[in-house]
Parts: C-alpha cells; structure tokens; sequence
C-alpha cells in the first residue's frame, strides 16, 4: 500500500489543524502540525506581527519535507498542516514524493477573521491574515488538488477529503 503525503493548506484561521490532525487520525497516519516547525526566530516575528520573508521559509520547509518523508519511510501517511500559500511553496514540498496530495481549505476573509478574533493563539493573529491573503496564490484544479469550502462541518469536510482519496486510490489501482 502507498502511502501519500497530503498538506493540508490555507490562511491561518481556516482550520488546518482541526482538519488534519483528525485526518490523520482517521486514516492511521501521521500528523505534522506545520508550525510546530518553525524556528524560535520565525515565531518570534511573527510574534512581532512580521510576516515571514521566502529566505524565512527555505529551511522550515525542508524540516517538514524530512518529517513527512520519515513518516512515509516508517509506512505511514504523512497528513501535515501548513499555510503553503504560494505555488512554488507547494511544488517544493511536494518533491521528491510519489503521491502528493493538496486539500485547500478556502474561506473568505471576513469568515476567517470572526474565527481568528474568537480564539487565542500562540503568535499568528488576525492582523497578519490580510497579509496572508495578499500572498494567497490559491492552488488549480489538478488530479492531485481538492478545494473544500470551510462552511462546511469539519465532519463534512473530511467526509469530502475521504471520498477524494478513496476516488484517488481507486483510479491509481
């Protein structure tokens, strides 16, 4: 059995983690959270509420490609959460992997920060979202690529992404 490497993307806000830590549960994987990875530097400014230049990115990636690829190597699916908000943070993440799979969760922004100003956490706040959305290159539709409405239920949206990867394994025999 193949076991794929899913990112689960978005703005802050969008409910990344809920969706895949329960995901990755479900399907006897390993969660990533994302941030989780970052360096005390990085955290610290955003903290400040400085978003992360590309050069701040670069070796934060390259920890999350080691850790999905240890989970894959220890025969589990790799279900990691991370902002990924430009393409060609994507494609770098996805290299080297057989069986990448994206699932964006999309909201607008005015949905997402009613949600970020509800709740606490630990440096991301609802002042860095538009700057989020600013860099938001969101993903096309491709074979590998699933966009779900975060109106949804968080049941309902993993409900969608099962149906989508259990479609995928189907047609990949």
């Amino acid at each position: 059995m193949n076991h794929p490497f899913i990112v689960i993307m978005g703005v802050s806000g969008c409910g990344k983690t809920t969706i895949a830590s329960s995901l990755a549960e479900k399907l006897g994987g390993r969660y990533l959270e994302g941030d989780s990875f970052h360096p005390p530097e990085n955290k610290e400014k955003m903290g400040a509420g400085i978003p992360l230049t590309d050069e701040d990115r670069w070796p934060w990636f390259d920890e999350l490609r080691s850790a999905a690829s240890e989970a894959i190597n220890d025969g589990k699916t790799a279900v990691l959460s991370c902002s990924a908000l430009k393409q060609v943070y994507r494609d770098y993440l996805f290299q080297g992997f057989d069986e990448p799979r994206l699932v964006y969760l999309e909201g607008s922004f005015d949905l997402i920060k009613s949600r970020m100003d509800a709740r606490n956490h630990e440096y991301m706040t609802s002042t860095l979202l538009k700057s989020q959305f600013d860099t938001l290159e969101e993903p096309q539709a491709e074979a590998n690529c699933l966009a779900v409405s975060i109106e949804l239920s968080p049941e309902e949206i993993l409900e969608q992404i099962e149906s989508w990867l259990s479609a995928a394994e189907v047609s990949n025999g």
